[in-house]
């Protein structure tokens, strides 16, 4: 609040030392009278650049004087402007249907200067000859409305005279944003988006082509600053780069170190937003100095043509633009200009009141009698209807106030600017099928066309337009230099797929390519320089855009390899089931017994249930499957192991140490010293088994391998896992120890080369799965594991039960009490001898 305050304050000093200034000119008699003027009875203002500064004005003044435009450069495509104005005041004053019975008016100035022709505005705000500064109650000025001026500048700067009375102002060129306030311009409108939607257009085209290395260039005005702040907020997340930014020199030779500085950052793609005041004598060094570039036009020249016209302009290379959409043809207007100018004469101060005073007049506009009429339909046709609807506008908000109808208006109403300013919020007309309104900023919906110059016809081609927030071109138009394709103009060509992008500078556009590595992928859209880690369960190879599902290995039950674990394991079970029955029929006879006995049942049952584990290496993996895998087979299998070396150690005893250790011999016989060994034997493994379980057992595990999930068992705490291994490995030497021991006993007796053979497929078995399970991933290891399992015991049945079986079945001769005691009595002479 406080800093309103404070600018309504400084506004209102301001404008008192203005008024002040205006009544020291008007004391001099040195008044500013409108060069076109129409009498009515509600007068429009207008603000018209028709003439341009082209010299340095004076730093000082001795003596208030006003500044005569007419000595400058004439504008024709201005004074098109002031016609437009004119045309449609008139075509208003001849309708029936548009405030009936009621004449409008028009007094329009040549605005050269903004600061030096504030004397023009200030005669808007006059009432009576004089401007009111403490006002107690609404008054009403010499104008309802104010059209112009057409720079944003000189918008901005004129603009907090008419605020502070609230008249309405609808501008037909300003476009700076900043005009969008309310809180600083509550009576602004205009018939021109503002440059914050022209900006996104250019974006938009900017992406559409591809192009992402970009220099802006603009003038030394609000127009050109308000647009670059725009343009560099909407590019953070455009991937777009400002390479390289300037304000258009004053001093024209400068120019061309502006061009240098464009080649030396390598940019090709030159967005000028500018007036054409800039525009126009830039684009001439560009065709002097054969500067060849892509060239983004704001919509001030988009369709200049003056710039048309010019000498060498295609040897500039292609030029693309924004301009304002829905460019109508005015019917009736070339008539009109035509007609006018020939009717009127062009001397500013017609007034006959200004008799003789020539020397004060400063709107004098000899240019205006002699142009062709021609020459000025031809010109830029691109703001025609936003004056030409801005008329209507104000005209359609005194329409609602006078309550005008088929009968006629209300003309006793009192009308002041700030009830037009209401009603102007609240318009909403079509013109030429194209809507008239203005949003809570006093904006209008935002179209653009986007257009391209084409050098073969030289015209402007629409190829494009921007809607709603909507964007459309057909490249196809365009007729590009090389291979009839857009040019790729970036700072560093897009990566291939599957790469990010390692950035090499300050700007994000300018970067170096690096692949993305297996089981990584990169997501352009979300993050293009970071490569994603996959899931666990995704894998992807190098350079990868997604990752894709990794497939779950294990060994199924539909695999050849399980049906040979499978058929393996159960050949093994029913052997040994077989064995057991065999034994049992045959349970007296001596080759049973020399095998062990009841151990052979207690070895066999061993055997089944070790089979049985090998069922559990096929099929997904669960906690149980662990569990059954080795820890059972290295209880089972301690259990036939155990068995063998006891067996051994008593064949040895009875033919070797019987005789030297009786007492002890009695001692092992008399308390079954076997199945105590046996049973301590198969309790450690138990034991160490179950501190293994306990502590860190094995569990299911999943080991992602490239595109691939290996499900399987994991080993756990990997020190009780070879503890439990080395203690088989202890009793196996043991084994060893006593079958060897044994080598020269009677051949009945003899199990030396049984278990010999036993414990070299138990080496082998488990060598080919360590080195397997170290050098090879996946199932394989999985699979070697069952199928040394399955090896170690079919070494048991095939070295050790089935020559048994062999003698049983096909030698039952050898399976007599006398054959064995043949065997023993040979032993006995062999070794007394």
């Amino acid at each position: 609040m406080s800093y309103v305050m404070t600018v309504t304050q400084n506004m209102w000093l301001s404008l008192g030392v203005v008024v002040f200034c205006w009544e020291l000119v008007k004391a001099a008699e040195t008044g500013v009278f409108p060069d076109f003027t129409l009498h009515g009875e509600y007068i429009l203002g207008g603000l018209f650049e028709v003439h341009r500064i082209n010299a340095v004005l004076p730093t000082e003044y001795r003596q208030p004087e006003t500044l005569q435009c007419h000595r400058f450069d004439f504008l024709p495509g201005i004074f098109q402007h002031v016609q437009v104005m004119r045309f449609a005041v008139e075509e208003i004053n001849n309708s029936s249907t548009l405030l009936p019975n009621v004449k409008l008016g028009y007094e329009i100035f040549d605005y050269c200067s903004d600061t030096q022709n504030i004397m023009s505005a200030l005669d808007f705000l006059s009432s009576k000859g004089s401007v009111p500064v403490n006002k107690s109650s609404p008054y009403e000025p010499k104008v309802i409305s104010v059209t112009g001026p057409f720079g944003s500048t000189q918008t901005i700067t004129v603009a907090p005279l008419f605020m502070s009375n609230l008249i309405p102002m609808v501008t037909h060129g300003a476009t700076s944003v900043q005009l969008s306030s309310k809180q600083r311009f509550p009576s602004f409108f205009r018939t021109v988006p503002s440059d914050e939607f022209q900006v996104k257009a250019i974006v938009h085209l900017l992406q559409e082509l591809g192009w992402n290395w970009v220099a802006f260039i603009g003038g030394d005005n609000d127009y050109s600053r308000d647009a670059l702040k725009k343009f560099s907020e909407e590019i953070k997340d455009a991937n777009i780069c400002l390479a390289y930014q300037e304000t258009i020199p004053n001093n024209i030779s400068k120019i061309p170190n502006l061009f240098e500085k464009l080649d030396n950052l390598n940019i090709s793609v030159v967005i000028v937003f500018a007036n054409q005041e800039f525009v126009v004598p830039f684009i001439e060094k560009a065709i002097e100095k054969n500067v060849h570039k892509m060239w983004i036009a704001s919509e001030t020249w988009s369709l200049s043509q003056e710039l048309m016209k010019k000498e060498g302009i295609d040897t500039v290379g292609t030029i693309l633009g924004v301009t304002i959409g829905g460019i109508k043809t005015l019917q009736g207007f070339e008539e009109f200009v035509h007609h006018s100018m020939a009717r009127e004469s062009r001397t500013a101060c017609s007034n006959e009141s200004l008799a003789g005073a020539e020397d004060t007049c400063n709107q004098e506009c000899s240019e205006c009698r002699t142009v062709d009429p021609k020459s000025i339909f031809d010109e830029d046709p691109t703001f025609r209807f936003p004056i030409y609807s801005a008329v209507y506008a104000v005209a359609h908000a005194l329409h609602t106030i006078l309550q005008c109808g088929p009968k006629g208006c209300n003309q006793s109403q009192s009308v002041y600017p700030y009830m037009v300013t209401e009603a102007l919020k609240k318009v909403k007309f079509d013109l030429f099928n194209q809507s008239v309104e203005f949003d809570e900023h006093g904006d209008p919906p935002a179209h653009y066309d986007i257009v391209y110059w084409d050098w073969s016809s030289r015209c402007h081609k629409i190829i494009g337009a921007y809607h709603a927030g909507i964007f459309d071109i057909n490249d196809t138009y365009i007729h590009w230099k090389r291979r009839r394709m857009v040019p790729e103009l970036r700072c560093s060509a897009e990566c291939k797929k599957g790469h990010k992008r390692v950035r090499t500078g300050y700007h994000a556009c300018c970067f170096d390519c690096l692949m993305c590595t297996e089981g990584s992928y990169i997501n352009y859209t979300a993050d293009p320089y970071n490569c994603n880690k996959c899931k666990t369960e995704e894998w992807s190879s190098n350079g990868s855009t997604s990752c894709k599902k990794r497939l779950l290995v294990y060994l199924r039950h539909k695999e050849p390899l399980s049906a040979g674990i499978l058929f393996s394991a159960s050949f093994i079970l029913l052997s040994s089931v077989a064995i057991i029955a065999l034994f049992a029929c045959k349970y007296d006879t001596p080759v049973v017994k020399s095998a062990g006995g009841n151990m052979c049942f207690f070895m066999l049952s061993c055997l089944c249930l070790s089979s049985i584990s090998v069922f559990f290496y096929v099929g997904r993996p669960n906690h149980a499957h662990c569990v059954l895998r080795n820890p059972a087979f290295a209880v089972f299998y301690t259990g036939c192991m155990s068995c063998l070396a006891v067996r051994s150690f008593q064949i040895v005893c009875i033919f070797k140490m019987a005789s030297r250790l009786p007492k002890a011999y009695d001692y092992w016989v008399k308390h079954n010293g076997q199945w105590v060994a046996i049973a301590s034997a198969v309790a450690i493994q138990l034991f160490l088994c179950g501190l293994w379980l306990g502590i860190d057992g094995p569990r299911p595990m999943n080991t992602p391998i490239a595109m691939e999930i290996v499900i399987d068992c994991s080993l756990g705490n990997t020190y009780l896992f070879g503890t439990i291994f080395v203690f088989l490995g202890l009793l196996s030497v043991a084994c060893f120890i006593f079958a060897y021991m044994g080598t020269d006993l009677p051949k009945s007796y003899n199990e030396g080369k049984s278990i010999t053979f036993c414990l070299l497929i138990f080496y082998i078995s488990w060598t080919m799965y360590l080195t397997v399970r170290l050098t090879l991933k996946g199932k394989y290891p999985t699979a070697m594991n069952a199928v040394s399992v399955l090896c170690i015991l079919l070494g048991i049945l095939l070295g050790y039960f089935f020559p048994k079986c062999y003698i049983i079945i096909f030698k039952p001769d050898h399976n007599t009490s006398a054959y064995f005691q043949t065997a023993i009595q040979s032993y006995t002479i062999q070794s007394n001898m």
